[in-house]
Protein backbone atom coordinates (compact mmCIF):
# COMPACT_ATOMS: atom_id res chain seq x y z
CA UNK A 1 0.00 0.00 0.00
CA UNK A 2 2.83 2.39 0.86
CA UNK A 3 4.52 1.72 -2.49
CA UNK A 4 1.28 2.31 -4.39
CA UNK A 5 0.71 5.58 -2.51
CA UNK A 6 4.29 6.66 -3.19
CA UNK A 7 3.95 5.90 -6.93
CA UNK A 8 0.60 7.73 -7.10
CA UNK A 9 2.17 10.77 -5.38
CA UNK A 10 5.07 10.79 -7.83
CA UNK A 11 2.70 10.57 -10.80
CA UNK A 12 0.59 13.43 -9.45
CA UNK A 13 3.67 15.61 -8.88
CA UNK A 14 5.00 14.81 -12.37
CA UNK A 15 1.65 15.74 -13.90
CA UNK A 16 1.45 19.03 -12.00
CA UNK A 17 5.02 19.97 -12.86
CA UNK A 18 4.63 19.26 -16.58
CA UNK A 19 1.25 20.96 -17.06
CA UNK A 20 1.88 24.19 -18.98
CA UNK A 21 0.74 27.46 -17.48
CA UNK A 22 -1.90 29.23 -19.55
CA UNK A 23 -2.00 32.98 -19.52
CA UNK A 24 -5.40 34.59 -19.56
CA UNK A 25 -6.78 36.90 -22.22
CA UNK A 26 -7.73 40.29 -20.84
CA UNK A 27 -10.50 42.32 -22.49
CA UNK A 28 -9.95 46.07 -22.72
CA UNK A 29 -12.89 48.43 -23.21
CA UNK A 30 -11.67 51.50 -21.40
CA UNK A 31 -8.34 52.93 -20.28
CA UNK A 32 -5.30 51.07 -18.96
CA UNK A 33 -2.26 52.86 -17.63
CA UNK A 34 1.11 51.57 -16.44
CA UNK A 35 0.12 47.96 -15.78
CA UNK A 36 1.59 44.67 -16.96
CA UNK A 37 -0.62 42.00 -18.50
CA UNK A 38 0.68 38.44 -18.32
CA UNK A 39 -1.03 37.15 -21.44
CA UNK A 40 -2.97 38.44 -24.41
CA UNK A 41 -5.11 41.54 -24.67
CA UNK A 42 -8.29 41.72 -26.74
CA UNK A 43 -10.29 44.78 -27.72
CA UNK A 44 -13.83 43.41 -28.14
CA UNK A 45 -15.91 44.26 -31.20
CA UNK A 46 -17.24 47.81 -31.14
CA UNK A 47 -15.26 48.83 -28.04
CA UNK A 48 -12.49 51.41 -27.52
CA UNK A 49 -9.29 50.66 -25.63
CA UNK A 50 -6.74 53.30 -24.61
CA UNK A 51 -3.34 52.06 -23.44
CA UNK A 52 -0.80 54.41 -21.87
CA UNK A 53 2.50 52.85 -20.82
CA UNK A 54 0.94 49.38 -20.67
CA UNK A 55 3.04 46.22 -21.07
CA UNK A 56 1.46 43.13 -22.67
CA UNK A 57 3.39 39.87 -22.43
CA UNK A 58 1.40 38.30 -25.27
CA UNK A 59 -0.49 39.43 -28.37
CA UNK A 60 -3.03 42.21 -28.93
CA UNK A 61 -6.07 41.47 -31.09
CA UNK A 62 -8.45 44.29 -32.05
CA UNK A 63 -11.99 43.23 -32.89
CA UNK A 64 -14.39 44.31 -35.60
CA UNK A 65 -15.35 48.04 -35.44
CA UNK A 66 -13.10 48.42 -32.37
CA UNK A 67 -10.58 51.21 -31.68
CA UNK A 68 -7.11 50.92 -30.15
CA UNK A 69 -5.18 53.98 -29.03
CA UNK A 70 -1.74 53.07 -27.66
CA UNK A 71 0.95 55.40 -26.33
CA UNK A 72 4.30 54.24 -24.99
CA UNK A 73 3.24 50.58 -24.84
CA UNK A 74 5.24 47.38 -25.09
CA UNK A 75 3.68 44.34 -26.74
CA UNK A 76 5.90 41.26 -26.55
CA UNK A 77 3.90 39.42 -29.24
CA UNK A 78 2.06 40.70 -32.28
CA UNK A 79 -0.63 43.29 -32.97
CA UNK A 80 -3.49 42.09 -35.17
CA UNK A 81 -6.67 43.76 -36.39
CA UNK A 82 -9.27 42.86 -39.01
CA UNK A 83 -12.14 45.22 -39.75
CA UNK A 84 -11.17 47.53 -36.88
CA UNK A 85 -12.44 51.09 -36.78
CA UNK A 86 -9.14 52.77 -35.92
CA UNK A 87 -5.62 51.88 -34.76
CA UNK A 88 -3.18 54.43 -33.35
CA UNK A 89 0.19 53.44 -31.89
CA UNK A 90 2.63 56.24 -31.03
CA UNK A 91 5.28 57.57 -28.65
CA UNK A 92 8.09 55.03 -28.60
CA UNK A 93 5.80 52.00 -28.48
CA UNK A 94 7.28 48.57 -29.18
CA UNK A 95 5.88 45.42 -30.77
CA UNK A 96 8.08 42.33 -30.46
CA UNK A 97 6.62 40.48 -33.45
CA UNK A 98 4.52 41.52 -36.49
CA UNK A 99 1.87 44.20 -36.91
CA UNK A 100 -0.92 42.91 -39.18
CA UNK A 101 -3.77 45.32 -39.92
CA UNK A 102 -6.37 44.34 -42.53
CA UNK A 103 -9.60 45.87 -43.83
CA UNK A 104 -9.57 48.51 -41.11
CA UNK A 105 -10.20 52.25 -40.93
CA UNK A 106 -7.62 54.89 -40.02
CA UNK A 107 -4.16 53.65 -39.03
CA UNK A 108 -1.40 55.69 -37.41
CA UNK A 109 1.98 54.16 -36.56
CA UNK A 110 4.41 56.85 -35.38
CA UNK A 111 7.71 56.22 -33.58
CA UNK A 112 7.11 52.48 -33.14
CA UNK A 113 9.80 49.80 -33.00
CA UNK A 114 8.67 46.53 -34.59
CA UNK A 115 10.58 43.26 -34.23
CA UNK A 116 8.98 41.71 -37.32
CA UNK A 117 7.00 42.87 -40.35
CA UNK A 118 4.41 45.62 -40.68
CA UNK A 119 1.59 44.50 -42.99
CA UNK A 120 -1.19 46.90 -43.96
CA UNK A 121 -3.60 45.23 -46.38
CA UNK A 122 -6.93 46.44 -47.84
CA UNK A 123 -7.49 49.21 -45.30
CA UNK A 124 -9.97 51.97 -46.19
CA UNK A 125 -8.98 54.86 -43.89
CA UNK A 126 -6.03 57.24 -43.82
CA UNK A 127 -2.67 55.52 -43.20
CA UNK A 128 0.13 57.46 -41.49
CA UNK A 129 3.37 55.51 -41.14
CA UNK A 130 6.21 57.70 -39.82
CA UNK A 131 9.48 57.51 -37.87
CA UNK A 132 9.23 53.76 -37.23
CA UNK A 133 11.97 51.16 -36.96
CA UNK A 134 10.96 47.86 -38.59
CA UNK A 135 13.26 44.83 -38.31
CA UNK A 136 11.37 42.99 -41.07
CA UNK A 137 9.47 44.23 -44.13
CA UNK A 138 7.10 47.18 -44.48
CA UNK A 139 4.29 45.86 -46.70
CA UNK A 140 1.28 47.85 -47.90
CA UNK A 141 -1.10 46.41 -50.47
CA UNK A 142 -4.61 47.10 -51.77
CA UNK A 143 -5.26 50.01 -49.39
CA UNK A 144 -7.82 52.55 -50.62
CA UNK A 145 -5.51 55.42 -49.67
CA UNK A 146 -1.78 55.58 -50.23
CA UNK A 147 0.13 55.66 -46.92
CA UNK A 148 1.71 58.97 -45.90
CA UNK A 149 4.66 59.65 -43.65
CA UNK A 150 8.39 59.13 -43.84
CA UNK A 151 11.52 58.63 -41.80
CA UNK A 152 10.92 54.87 -41.48
CA UNK A 153 14.01 52.68 -41.01
CA UNK A 154 13.29 49.26 -42.47
CA UNK A 155 15.78 46.37 -42.34
CA UNK A 156 13.87 44.35 -44.90
CA UNK A 157 12.00 45.67 -47.92
CA UNK A 158 9.54 48.53 -48.36
CA UNK A 159 6.96 46.96 -50.64
CA UNK A 160 4.07 47.99 -52.89
CA UNK A 161 2.30 51.10 -51.55
CA UNK A 162 4.91 51.40 -48.78
CA UNK A 163 7.82 51.69 -51.17
CA UNK A 164 7.89 55.45 -50.43
CA UNK A 165 6.88 56.15 -46.77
Amino acid sequence: MTTALHVASLLLCATLLTTPAHADTVDCSGRMGHVSIDGDLRVPSGKTCTLDGTRIEGNVVVGRAATLSARGVRIEGKLQAEDARQISMVASSRVGDNIQLERSGAVRLDSVTVGGDVQLFANHGALRIAHNRVDGNLQCKSNQRRPTGGGNRVRGNKEDQCARP
